[in-house]
């Protein structure tokens, strides 16, 4: 019997200067956690185009809660990083060569996941606010027709009537991470040399990594979960009242 369970997470942004409704996967990781054994398998691909995407992200306080967001340019080949300058637009020439950067990578992102879908078995993926993520993926030719797609994001606001972004249910739960073990209230999960060094904060795999700890904890010590999430939320109304 197969208990292997996959969590899904990208990483993407705009061509920077160019649609706001067009985005470029920089990053995908799939973490699969073989249920029974804890062992975890990690599987990460990166883009290595030479386009300026825009990366969006939460400043958030102690408690995880978003306090405000910033965007920075980032080079997908080198990596380096710029400044955002909202009235910085491309001509159309400029973009139709992003777009001829980026056109070669879509068969790479569709190996890479069929191939890791087909090496591990799995079922369920577990995403979180994933409907953009799915989307993406199936459009360099992906298909979920096999799989069970959970979206915890969603699954959680049904229950709690509350719509958790990922930094706040690291805190809920304690996320810690040390290079050798993911922990959280409950778990501790030793990682392969090979998973550690993928998991960068900030990373597609950092996130999948968390996810897995949210997801586990969740669905195993669902109890003290929500318990946990409520006080969260209490501490953060009460920063609020101050």
């Amino acid at each position: 019997m197969n208990n292997n369970i996959a969590f899904l997470e990208l990483k993407y942004g705009n061509i920077y200067g160019g649609y706001p409704n067009f985005y470029a996967i920089a990053e995908v990781s799939l973490l699969i956690f073989e249920q029974g054994s804890n062992k975890i398998f990690l599987e990460s691909w990166v883009n290595n185009a030479n386009v300026d995407i825009v990366s969006v992200f939460s400043k958030v306080n102690e408690l995880g809660h978003t306090i405000g967001r910033a965007r920075e340019v980032i080079n997908l080949r080198t990596r380096r990083r710029k400044p955002y300058d909202e009235e910085f637009r491309l001509d159309d020439r400029a973009l139709q060569y992003n777009f001829k950067q980026l056109h070669p990578t879509k068969m790479p992102i569709r190996s890479f996941l069929m191939r890791n879908f087909k090496k591990y078995r799995f079922r369920d993926i577990i995403v979180f606010d994933g409907r953009r993520d799915i989307f993406l993926c199936e459009r360099t030719g992906v298909r979920f027709d096999r799989f069970n797609i959970i979206d915890i994001q969603k699954d959680l606001n049904k229950e709690t009537d509350y719509l958790f972004s990922l930094n706040k249910l690291a805190v809920v739960i304690n996320f810690d991470y040390d290079r050798s073990y993911l922990r959280s209230n409950n778990l501790e999960y030793w990682l392969h040399p090979i998973a550690a060094r993928q998991i960068q904060p900030k990373s597609a795999s950092f996130d999948a990594a968390r996810l897995m700890m949210v997801y586990n904890e969740y669905t195993e010590h669902h109890d003290d979960f929500l318990m946990k999430a409520a006080l969260v939320l209490n501490k953060i109304q009460n920063t609020k009242e101050e």
